[in-house]
């Protein structure tokens, strides 16, 4: 059957509970043994099929007992409450690996490691992202808050500057990475601070990552 077509071009601001450098990126094992995460998005284009999804906003929290590739996880979706009802439909098809080939993308994988979805939410979402600076924030009030900010030099303060390249990776070709700290209520609580956080430019569709 054929695939409804859809591409999404974005930045992301990523929280998790790891380390800094966050062992998923070299097929290593979580830090402490589990993995619990945010992502939020900030769409500048994209579309799926006909309907399209310019300036829209979308966040994921994600839990799992261990490592994501064991699965068991559970995930909530939050879609920007401005989305009509084909855009809030379009978005959590692609957010929940729908209309996508087999393992192209992050969404896909992710969805596919969480037998457990909890009901999506449509709510208001502040998001910001500078990429180049490392720095941004999401809020979804009343449900979770994210900060990102450049990791400091231990002893001069400085800011770190350093990036993930992956060439062959299913959600960005280049990330920036810094520190980032969150708390999130509700289904998936999250209390992180001065964990992983990684800032990137997306740019995906049904096959994975645009060339």
């Amino acid at each position: 059957m054929t695939k409804v077509s859809w591409v999404v071009k974005a930045t992301e601001l990523a929280n998790c509970n790891c380390a800094y450098g966050c062992p998923c990126q070299f097929n290593d094992l979580p830090t402490h043994g589990h993995c619990r995460a945010v992502v939020g998005f900030l769409i500048e284009t994209g579309h799926f099929g006909d309907v399209s999804l310019d300036g829209l906003r979308a966040v994921g929290l994600y839990a799992w007992p261990g490592p994501v590739h064991e699965g068991k996880g559970t995930m909530q979706l939050v879609i920007d409450e401005r989305a009509d009802a084909a855009q809030r439909d379009a978005l959590l098809k692609i957010m929940t690996g729908e209309e996508t080939e087999d393992m192209a993308t992050m969404w896909w994988v992710f969805a596919a490691m969480s037998p457990t979805r909890l009901e999506p939410l449509f709510r208001p979402i502040e998001i910001e992202i500078d990429v180049d600076r490392r720095r941004g924030r999401f809020v979804v009030p009343g449900l979770v808050e994210t900060t990102g900010e450049p990791i400091r030099n231990p002893v001069t303060g400085a800011e770190h500057r350093v990036r993930i390249d992956l060439p062959n990776g299913f959600e960005y070709r280049l990330a920036e990475i810094g520190s980032g700290t969150t708390k999130a209520a509700g289904g998936i609580e999250l209390d992180l601070a001065g964990t992983y956080a990684q800032f990137a430019h997306i740019h995906l569709n049904n096959a994975g990552i645009v060339a």
